[in-house]
């Protein structure tokens, strides 16, 4: 029941949907809404939790209301191979994500701080870490939209 091979069942979609709409609704909720009792819904997200399909639980917030106003990308340049230094970026707190890509750069970064002048010193950060060549940073101006993944 649920996942076969890795790959999720219409039911299964419909409840990480929900859950991706509002995450702290009931499970009585939750079931009618997939057609399900509470306790089938209860077991099913537990399941996809166990299995990883759900990472976590979490809350979204505006982060203009944080004072995070600056968004910026920035593409890493390297002189080493920098698939092993997920840590270095990971412990830098203004930086979202942190993805290993193909292309020129060897690493693309989303970082979120209050000022340019922020940016600036997480930049500095960012070239302290081994193998770190140069940057490119792009700001962004205005967010049209940002989606989680859709589970439908």
């Amino acid at each position: 029941m649920g996942m076969t091979d890795g790959i999720l069942d219409s039911t299964d979609r419909a409840l990480v949907a929900e859950l991706q709409r509002d995450a702290a609704q009931a499970y009585t909720a939750l079931g009618r809404a997939v057609g399900l009792s509470a306790g089938a819904a209860h077991e099913r997200v537990r399941k996809l939790r166990e299995r990883g399909v759900i990472r976590r639980t979490t809350v979204e917030v505006d982060p203009a209301a944080l004072g995070r106003d600056v968004l910026a990308f920035v593409m890493v340049d390297s002189t080493a191979w920098m698939g092993d230094s997920a840590e270095a970026f990971a412990a830098i707190p203004e930086i979202q994500e942190a993805h290993v890509i193909a292309g020129s750069a060897s690493v693309l970064v989303k970082v979120r701080t209050a000022t340019t002048v922020q940016l600036q010193d997480v930049l500095r950060r960012l070239y302290a870490i081994e193998g770190v060549s140069g940057t490119q940073a792009t700001v962004s101006l205005e967010t049209f939209f940002e989606r989680p993944v859709s589970a439908l």
